[in-house]
């Protein structure tokens, strides 16, 4: 494997550089560059967008599947691209332990005969399942999915870049401080030395005229001895203090004013362009954080969906347990064994209306059979109060002659009848009329 040394060094003193300015940004001895108030609150939209997005993914896995084992057995399968198995669901599997229940305990008595027809019933449950299972994942989990896998992985890399370029412009930062610092030091260290360096080394020429028990002379004694200016014989002294030059013939002027301006313009220069590449890493990272909003109407389209497919779901189970209820013989709402009411319906929050959610059965109780019902039903005038417009929630197929089938969204007249139940009213389409429940209509004002 080749390995490009100078690139290996340079990436490691990067990240070492890095590593230095977070620790003393976390000690609190370093400046950090702020980002700005809309940022910082992009930012965290952002997170709670990620966040929440994952607990209601989560959770809607759960509601779909209840079984941990399915649910990673799943998550298997699709890491490793292959199509999930089809597998059988609940209703399903409790349709074909009815069925073969009914089989073995007799298909003719009224047990087995009964055992036979809720089986069919669950069995349409169990497809009705299926189906909304299928709509929920591919409407609602796989844009959730793709924006954690996609959109945010983009965004999280992107953060991190722009991390990288903030610590290194505060690198950039401090290193120019400092090097005014000792540009600003250096300037007030005086253009000669007036004493004698402690560190010294003498030249040739200089322990030539000095005897071995002598001491260098002093500025003042070297200024009354020569006040015209320097004279030779003269000594070099070679401080050993790296920040002091080399003097020849006299004490010389310091090059460290010099050496720390260079050191100044260079980390200016760097400063520069660190500053560029945090801007447009800044930039970038900006734009995707303000993706965040397309995000929310992407996920509230599917989130309708979502709500539609369920709703779907709940109006065909809805109508599989009513027809299972009239081929077992018993009118909605009705229960062997309670003389408890029915649940009144949900209203509507409009003022002008007055709506049923999910359509609960109305009661049968005072209700007239259904041959006398419908010799009524041939006699009867709408009352002298007046009629109201009705507009249907939910089809509806009439159990007998006395009822009137209506279709959803459609428009029809009701009243009501002295001491008729008030679970049910009279409907009139056209020349055809008849009973209908109150749960499935919705009363226009």
């Amino acid at each position: 494997m080749d390995f490009n040394m100078k690139k290996l060094a340079s990436d490691a003193g990067i990240f070492f550089t890095r590593a230095v300015q977070f620790t003393e940004e976390k000690f609190g001895q370093a400046e950090k560059t702020e980002l700005d108030a809309n940022f910082e609150n992009l930012l965290a939209r952002a997170d709670s967008t990620k966040n929440w997005t994952e607990k209601i993914l989560r959770q809607t896995e759960v509601l779909l599947q209840p079984n941990p084992s399915a649910r990673v057995e799943e998550f298997l399968y699709e890491k490793l691209d292959r199509k999930v198995p089809s597998r059988v669901t609940n209703g399903e599997l409790l349709a074909q332990y009815m069925a073969e229940a009914a089989s073995e305990l007799g298909p003719t008595t009224p047990y087995g005969k009964t055992l036979i027809k809720v089986a069919e019933a669950e069995k349409r449950l169990g497809a009705a399942e299926r189906d909304f299972i299928h709509m929920a994942s591919i409407n609602f989990l796989t844009p959730l999915r793709n924006f954690l896998e996609g959109d945010w992985k983009t965004i999280s890399k992107e953060r991190r870049l722009l991390q990288n370029r903030r610590l290194d412009l505060d690198a950039c930062k401090a290193r120019l401080k400092k090097a005014k610092a000792a540009e600003a030091k250096a300037t007030t260290v005086p253009d000669f030395q007036e004493t004698r360096p402690r560190n010294y080394i003498l030249s040739a020429s200089a322990s030539a005229t000095l005897d071995d028990t002598s001491c260098p002379p002093s500025w003042a004694e070297w200024k009354e001895t020569y006040p015209g200016g320097w004279r030779p014989p003269c000594f070099f002294l070679l401080p050993l203090n790296p920040s002091v030059t080399r003097a020849r013939g006299c004490l010389s002027l310091p090059k460290d004013r010099k050496l720390w301006n260079d050191e100044v313009d260079k980390a200016e220069q760097e400063l520069r362009v660190a500053q560029t590449e945090f801007d447009r890493q800044a930039e970038v990272t900006r734009l995707l954080l303000e993706g965040i909003s397309s995000t929310h109407v992407n996920h509230l389209r599917c989130l309708h969906e979502f709500v539609e497919s369920q709703t779907t779901y709940y109006a065909q189970c809805y109508r599989h347990m009513l027809d299972l209820q009239k081929q077992l013989g018993r009118f909605p709402g009705t229960f062997v064994g309670t003389t408890e009411p029915t649940s009144p319906p949900l209203s509507s929050t409009s003022p002008t209306t007055t709506a049923a959610t999910m359509p609960v059965g109305p009661s049968v109780a005072g209700l007239a059979p259904p041959g006398e019902a419908a010799l009524r039903l041939e006699e009867v005038a709408p009352p002298a109060s007046g009629t109201r417009k009705a507009r249907v929630l939910y089809d509806y197929e009439a159990a007998d002659s006395s009822e009137l089938a209506l279709l959803a969204d459609e428009l029809i007249t009701v009243y009501s009848l002295p001491g008729m139940d008030p679970d049910w009213l009279i409907g009139e389409r056209g020349n055809k009329k008849g009973k209908v429940p109150v749960t499935y209509l919705e009363l226009l004002s």
